[in-house]
């Protein structure tokens, strides 16, 4: 086995192959919506419900609910019925502050929405903001310490530019000094780039092997093969058919990367440009499983042409017939 990397240096090359390993799925709840534009909240709180029975950790208020999107009512809104849907169970939800170019870092707005996350019973996912993302290495860990004193855990999160202007992915010098934050559990990385996760990993096993690195990449869903756990938008579409690979995963059952092949075909069409337009594409896959209603999408999003629907139950076909053998 190779020297572990010291810091600040990057890994070269996969690591090994993790087999039987338990995963940590944590998956992004769709926010759907009637056909007359409002927000259907019996169909989220089925969606909710039905991704805590599959054993996924649902995830609120995130993009894949239109985070930046949707106002500080629906905000509430949603963590108060994933608080009554739930009943207890284990949940975590987005801090979104809307700030501007050239902000300074506020704190009192994140702790603000800290508060309403604890106190629905939820664990806090701290999305970058201009403020936060402009503070030095230094300043930045200072205050996600800061954050770490507001609540007993809470989820960092590294977003690339490429998904908004105000993303930030560190070096690894600040990432290791993050990760030993004790609140911080685990943290989501969206650079969609296999070395720059791999390098988060040898990191994490050198530093607090407990620690999670959360996929955010839904282009390399399989990184999972490699130690990390997940926090993705593509597992709305099927918590079911993503808890059923990691359940494969564990037991070193060979179809996991045959239902993982499938499950990828499914975000490479999802998740192509433009990006955004995955959550229409998982309102119309969830909408011909019959999981909703509708595959309407808030008014500010983009939207797919109606061809991909035959694709979308091409896969959804493709799916069960894999996950229905004996």
């Amino acid at each position: 086995m190779s020297a572990t990397p010291a810091p600040g240096t990057q890994q070269q090359g996969a690591p090994p192959i993790r087999s039987g390993r338990k995963i940590t799925g944590m998956s992004a709840t769709l926010l759907p919506f009637t056909e007359e534009g409002e927000v259907d909240w019996g169909s989220f709180r089925s969606l909710v419900d039905s991704t805590a029975a599959a054993g996924l950790i649902p995830a609120v208020n995130m993009d894949t609910s239109y985070a930046s999107l949707i106002d500080r009512e629906t905000r509430e809104h949603v963590l108060e019925l994933t608080r009554q849907t739930l009943d207890g169970g284990e949940f975590v939800a987005g801090t979104v502050v809307h700030d501007e170019p050239g902000a300074r870092w506020n704190l009192d707005a994140y702790a603000e929405q800290i508060e309403q996350i604890q106190r629905a019973g939820g664990t806090p996912v701290v999305f970058p903001s201009y403020g936060l993302s402009a503070l030095s290495s230094d300043d930045l860990v200072a205050a996600h310490r800061e954050i770490g004193g507001l609540c007993d855990r809470f989820v960092a999160f590294e977003l690339g530019t490429m998904f908004v202007p105000f993303g930030r992915i560190l070096d690894l010098e600040t990432y290791e000094q993050l990760i030993q934050i004790p609140a911080c559990i685990g943290a989501k990385h969206s650079s969609l780039s296999r070395q720059l996760e791999w390098d988060r990993l040898a990191v994490r096993d050198r530093v607090r092997p407990d620690f999670m690195v959360l996929t955010g990449n839904d282009l390399a869903i399989d990184m999972v093969m490699y130690g990390s756990d997940y926090l993705l938008g593509l597992s709305t579409f099927a918590p079911d058919f993503f808890a059923q690979r990691d359940a494969m995963w564990l037991a070193g059952d060979s179809r996991f990367y045959e239902l993982n092949d499938l499950l990828q075909y499914l975000g490479f069409l999802a998740f192509r440009p433009p990006v955004p337009a995955y959550r229409h594409s998982a309102a119309q896959f969830l909408a011909a499983r019959g999981w909703i209603p509708s595959d309407r999408t808030h008014p500010k999003s983009p939207a797919r042409p109606d061809s991909d629907v035959e694709l979308l139950c091409d896969i959804q076909r493709r799916l069960e017939a894999l996950t229905s053998e004996d």
